[in-house]
């Protein structure tokens, strides 16, 4: 692996640390930069991007989806999605807001953040070419994952007060974006009483049931430049066991991990992945990725933006 592409995949992991705030500059190390401003064209064809996929939500019948946006150019890591966040129509923010965890920079800390559809895609990591992906679950589950986001106190539950972009799922050390989802889905789907979140409880309960039923984080692998997380300040190694870290591998919480668990869990569970040229966008409806650069297959829908 060159010395350029791994820095790209830590700048691709530190991105899970920004949410809609910032972009990750592995090169200069500087984290919380603001996004590069977007022209006017840009912007239309983002909302009109946008558009399409909430009135796909509006048509689908449910009320809930687990959402992911792309973000820095991993594909040569196999990585497509780096963030991901739960869409709920019933959201009191707007309706399909998508409830996530980001990184507050200023504050320091992680907090559970609600964003309208349309500035969710905004921060798609470029304008030139962007992808969504949808998870629609089963009504019953659905239902299930809806009462727990929508409840403050249940959301709360499950938000560490410490963040790593490359959190080990099993362990209560931190936390990052997609392992709050992966936690919240975990108490919906199990069942789980959630005690005070002081103790550790709710997360150590919620852990305990995705290992038990399967769960498989994805496995990254940043050869030798593992030891530039020292100087990255949202990319820890303590909390991994030390077989990995001495294999510069880290198992991390990311849309494919938990899109995959949800796949093998729930087969009647359905996709819709989206994405965006500046001339189209392109619809797929099933769990195979659209083609690299938003090429659209004979059965995927395309709506011209021109």
């Amino acid at each position: 692996m060159s010395g350029r592409a791994r820095a790209w995949l830590l700048a691709g992991l530190c991105a899970l640390a920004l949410g809609p705030w910032g972009a990750c500059r592995a090169g200069s190390l500087r984290f919380c930069d603001a996004q590069a401003d977007l022209g006017v064209a840009q912007k239309d064809r983002l909302l009109r991007f946008a558009g399409l996929i909430k009135e796909e939500l509006d048509h689908s019948g449910q009320s809930l989806a687990i959402v992911s946006r792309s973000g820095l150019d991993l594909k040569r890591f196999g990585v497509r999605y780096s963030h991901a966040g739960i869409s709920l129509k019933a959201s009191a923010n707007t309706p399909w807001s998508v409830r996530q965890l980001y990184y507050a920079c200023d504050e320091h800390k992680p907090r559970i953040f609600d964003q309208g559809m349309s500035a969710f895609v905004l921060g798609l990591d470029t304008s030139a070419i962007g992808y969504i992906s949808v998870v629609l679950l089963p009504p019953e589950q659905a239902s299930l994952l809806e009462s727990e986001a929508l409840d403050n106190r249940e959301a709360l539950q499950f938000l560490s007060t410490a963040y790593s972009a490359n959190a080990y799922p099993f362990s209560l050390r931190y936390q990052n974006c997609n392992q709050w989802v992966a936690e919240l889905l975990a108490a919906a789907l199990g069942g789980l009483a959630a005690p005070s979140v002081e103790s550790g409880e709710a997360r150590a309960e919620a852990q305990g049931w995705l290992k038990d039923n399967g769960y498989q984080p994805s496995i990254i692998e940043v050869g030798s430049l593992m030891w530039l997380g020292a100087f990255i300040p949202w990319v820890h190694g303590d909390d991994h066991p030390r077989e990995d870290t001495a294999g510069n591998v880290y198992r991390v919480s990311m849309p494919a991990s938990i899109e995959a668990f949800v796949h093998a869990r729930m087969p009647e569970a359905s996709r819709i992945e989206f994405c965006h040229t500046d001339r189209q966008v392109v619809i797929r409806r099933g769990w195979d990725d659209i083609a690299e650069g938003c090429v659209a297959a004979a059965s995927d829908t395309v709506v011209p933006l021109d």
